[in-house]
């Protein structure tokens, strides 16, 4: 399939168009950023690690049907994607208290919640992503109704997986962001990337509430080490997904 033009290119992603009206190639980039652009940097080697680590979960969703836009992956940092139209909003799930939820709240670093949160925020560089309640939701008619309820339902699903899955990995699944978009039949499917720069991981069996740190919290937070902590998801990964096949 040959590959034509560039369609967009985002803070972590280069989309190019191919001769399948139907199909995008997503070109994964070694660039970081944080805090809405306003930190920027490279992490060595991120594209290619976020890539697979998003490849291999996207086909472990798919096995649990959870509807995805992963066709395959013909590159170490490249992904063949379903053309979707990406609905403007950030989905959180969080589990255990940590970022803005605690500088929102008072609620303390660390604390498990009762029950996993589903948050909603307006994917919006310029209004600096703000956090949404339903109603504001649906005046600014990012999502029907029936949209948010569906995408309620999965991301609880696609939790209730990744709990397990990074389980299996040593590391604990704190809170972590989903896209979601629509295809040329309007359907609903899970999107973007799940990586390190997604996702809060903790390594399990770490204390230090510096040292158990293995995503993006590394960049932002200047904790360093930050390919080696990708590195070891990624290596994580691969390991749990060679023992469940």
């Amino acid at each position: 399939m040959s590959v034509n033009s560039k369609l967009y290119e985002g803070k972590a992603k280069i989309l190019y168009t191919t001769d399948d009206p139907e199909v995008l190639l997503a070109d994964f980039k070694d660039d970081a950023t944080a805090f809405n652009a306003q930190k920027r940097g490279s992490i060595q080697g991120k594209g290619k690690i976020n890539c697979i680590i998003s490849s291999q979960l996207f086909q472990q969703l798919e096995a649990h049907g959870i509807k995805t836009h992963f066709i395959d992956s013909p590159a170490p940092n490249q992904m063949r994607v379903r053309a979707v139209k990406i609905l403007p909003l950030e989905v959180v799930v969080r589990n255990i208290a940590a970022g803005s939820l605690c500088q929102q709240t008072g609620l303390p670093l660390g604390t498990v919640l009762k029950q996993p949160l589903v948050e909603f925020y307006y994917k919006n560089d310029q209004l600096g992503d703000p956090l949404l309640t339903r109603d504001r939701l649906y005046l600014m008619e990012l999502a029907t109704p029936e949209q948010v309820d569906a995408i309620i339902h999965l991301a609880l699903q696609i939790n209730e997986f990744l709990r397990d899955f990074w389980q299996r990995c040593g590391i604990t699944l704190v809170d972590f962001k989903l896209e979601f978009g629509l295809d040329s039949q309007q359907q609903l499917l899970l999107a973007d990337e799940i990586s390190p720069d997604t996702c809060r991981l903790w390594d399990t069996a770490e204390g230090d509430s510096k040292r158990r740190v293995m995503d993006k919290d590394r960049f932002r937070r200047d904790l360093g080490n930050v390919e080696n902590a990708y590195q070891e998801v990624l290596q994580r990964v691969l390991k749990a997904v060679e023992s469940n096949n």
